[in-house]
């Protein structure tokens, strides 16, 4: 008969096994208690159970109880107790090194869900306006380390307004930064900037001597605008032209500001763009204010309804970082 076999099973009067005994089962009925792991903690670092009942705010008898509750779901003896010390056993000091891990994991979970249902953990993918990347990107990624440094930017800059509207409907951006009204009753926004619309020239044009330029003066100018017919700031500019008694005349399309800028700086004509596109320093073109020209809003877009404690966190933190040093920040939408 092999001998693991009269250790390990029990057999009836025929000789086979009736029942397997596993030394590393769970006792049925075991349920270990958080709570009583800590008190067991407590004891085990003082070796007192006064002390220890002092430091967790209990009466010693309740810690008492306690203890003898957990020693007996565990069948083992914790602690060796006289009438002058209190020390751990060898199956104490086991428990008091894998209770300290055990405890140690359970805060750090706790830790990481609270912040994650704060929204102080985890990814926001970002749409951004090309005209807004300029002067609005450095703030909005130092805000957001600054206040919220569990959250990770994933940043999608030149992206259209209607096309971050479709983003934010299907789920690949989570907040994004546009032009408003072309948004829809399914996108909430927070108005975050109104700017002034500015000419730019090239440096060598007759109106770069000019510190400040009407929008009549630009009635035969040749315009290079945006390609996009959605365009936000081309509606911005035809409105402006239509109040100044012209309709501008667009010579030149640009896919992008930067290539606007490179039209402009080439004598190929003036455009009048958001006061931000200034961050833009590109050498060749000379900003001037404009009279009259209107202004373009600069928002927060956020899918309505959408379950997301980031884009809570993100929206509420920008909508006061963003607009704390203006007064024309107002709310369409959720506030």
């Amino acid at each position: 008969m092999d001998w693991r076999s009269s250790v390990n099973r029990v057999g009836d009067h025929t000789g086979q096994p009736s029942e397997a005994w596993d030394i590393d089962a769970k006792p049925e009925g075991l349920d270990m208690e958080l709570r009583h792991l800590r008190y067991f903690v407590a004891v085990a670092d003082t070796c007192h159970f006064g002390q220890a009942a002092e430091q967790l705010h209990i009466a010693q008898p309740a810690l008492s109880y306690a203890i003898r509750q957990l020693e007996s779901e565990l069948d083992a003896t914790l602690f060796t107790r006289t009438t002058r010390r209190v020390s751990l056993t060898p199956a104490g000091e086991f428990l008091r090194a894998e209770a300290g891990r055990i405890l140690t994991g359970v805060d750090e979970a706790e830790r990481g869900v609270r912040r994650i249902a704060a929204g102080r953990t985890g990814l926001l993918r970002l749409g951004m306006t090309g005209t807004a990347a300029f002067s609005h990107l450095p703030r909005i990624a130092r805000i957001v380390r600054r206040e919220l440094p569990g959250v990770a930017l994933d940043i999608r800059s030149d992206v259209l307004t209607p096309d971050q509207c479709e983003g934010l409907r299907s789920g690949t951006l989570d907040v994004g930064v546009l032009r408003p009204p072309a948004v829809g009753e399914d996108i909430e926004i927070r108005t975050i900037d109104l700017e002034q619309l500015v000419l730019a020239v090239s440096a060598d044009h007759r109106l770069a001597v000019e510190p400040v330029v009407a929008v009549a003066d630009l009635r035969s100018e040749p315009f290079v605008g945006y390609a996009s017919p959605d365009s936000a700031v081309n509606h911005a500019v035809a409105r402006s032209c239509r109040r100044a008694g012209f309709v501008p005349h667009r010579e030149y399309s640009a896919p992008s500001t930067a290539v606007l800028l490179a039209l402009v700086a080439a004598g190929l004509g003036v455009a009048v763009v958001p006061a931000s596109v200034r961050a833009l320093a590109l050498h060749g073109v000379v900003f001037r204010d404009l009279t009259d020209s209107g202004t373009i809003e600069l928002a927060l877009a956020w899918r309505r309804g959408v379950d997301n404690p980031v884009v809570d966190a993100v929206v509420a933190l920008l909508s006061a970082g963003l607009t704390s040093t203006t007064d024309f920040a107002h709310t369409q939408g959720r506030s």
